[in-house]
C-alpha cells in the first residue's frame, strides 16, 4: 500500500522502536510509540495512518496495533473517519479550553508539590536552552518540542508516575492544537523567556511564585491560542 508523502521519516521512527514493542507485545507500547510520533511534531492534524504499513513497521499484527488505535482514539488524538479510515485528529477550540483547564490544575500542583523537584530542574534549564537554540537557528518545530519537553519535566517534579502519563496525553493533544496557530516559532517565542523566568523562580526555592507564574502563563497561553481558533 502507497503511503502519504513525508510518511517514510515516521515508518522509520517506527521501525527503531519495533524492538520495544516486539518485547512488550503491547497494544499498549504500540499507542505509546505513536503517541510520541504526535507530541514531538511528526505526525499532524489529517494526517491519515496506514494501518498496514505501521504494523509492519512496528513488528505487530493488525488486530494489536487496532487495539492501539482504539486506544489512541479514545484519548481524542485519532479518529476514525468513514471511507478514509484513521485520521490525526483536528482539535477544536473547546479541546483548547478543556486541555488548559487540566493543564493549569496539574502543573501548577506539580510544582506546589514538588517533592522531586531539584533533580528536574536541569531538565527545566536544558530545555529552555534547547528552544532558544532553536529560535536562534529559526526552527520553529524544534521551538515548539522544547516547549513541550519544559513542561513535561514541570509536572516529573511531582514524582506521580499517574500523572506524567497524563500529561503526556495532554502534551500530545497540544501538539495538535500547535498544527492550528501557523507559524511554530510564531506562537511559542514569546514564552521561551518566560520558561527561563519560572525555572529561575524554581531554583532559587520561591515555589509559590513560581506556581503563580505558570497560572499566569498558561491563560495567557490559553487566551492567545484560542485568538488563532476564533
Amino acid at each position: 500500500m502507497e503511503t502519504e508523502p513525508g510518511f517514510d521519516s515516521v515508518l522509520g521512527a517506527l521501525e527503531a522502536a519495533r524492538p520495544e514493542v516486539v518485547l512488550t507485545s503491547s497494544a499498549e507500547r504500540a499507542a505509546s510509540v505513536l503517541r510520541a510520533q504526535v507530541d514531538e511534531g511528526r505526525l499532524r492534524s489529517g494526517a491519515r495512518l496506514p494501518e498496514e504499513a505501521i504494523a509492519r513497521a512496528l513488528g505487530i499484527s493488525r488486530n494489536t496495533l487496532r487495539e492501539a488505535l482504539s486506544q489512541l482514539i479514545s484519548e481524542r488524538i485519532l479518529e476514525r473517519v468513514p471511507n478514509r479510515g484513521v485520521l490525526i485528529r483536528t482539535p477544536t477550540a473547546d479541546d483548547v479550553r478543556d486541555v488548559y483547564r487540566a493543564r493549569r490544575v496539574i502543573e501548577t500542583g506539580a510544582i506546589r508539590v514538588g517533592r522531586h523537584a531539584r533533580p528536574q530542574h536541569d531538565a527545566m534549564r536544558a530545555a529552555v536552552a534547547e528552544g532558544q537554540k532553536a529560535l536562534a537557528r529559526g526552527d520553529g518545530d524544534a521551538v515548539a518540542s522544547a516547549n513541550q519537553h519544559f513542561h513535561r519535566a514541570v509536572v516529573a517534579q511531582a514524582g506521580s508516575a499517574r500523572l506524567d502519563v497524563e500529561m503526556n496525553l495532554l502534551l500530545a493533544e497540544m501538539r495538535l492544537v500547535f498544527f492550528r496557530t501557523g507559524s511554530a516559532r510564531q506562537f511559542h517565542e514569546r514564552y521561551v523567556e518566560r520558561n527561563g523566568e519560572i525555572a529561575d523562580l524554581l531554583s532559587s526555592g520561591d515555589v509559590e511564585a513560581a506556581a503563580v507564574a505558570m497560572d499566569t502563563y498558561l491563560h495567557d497561553a490559553e487566551a492567545h491560542l484560542l485568538t488563532q481558533f476564533d
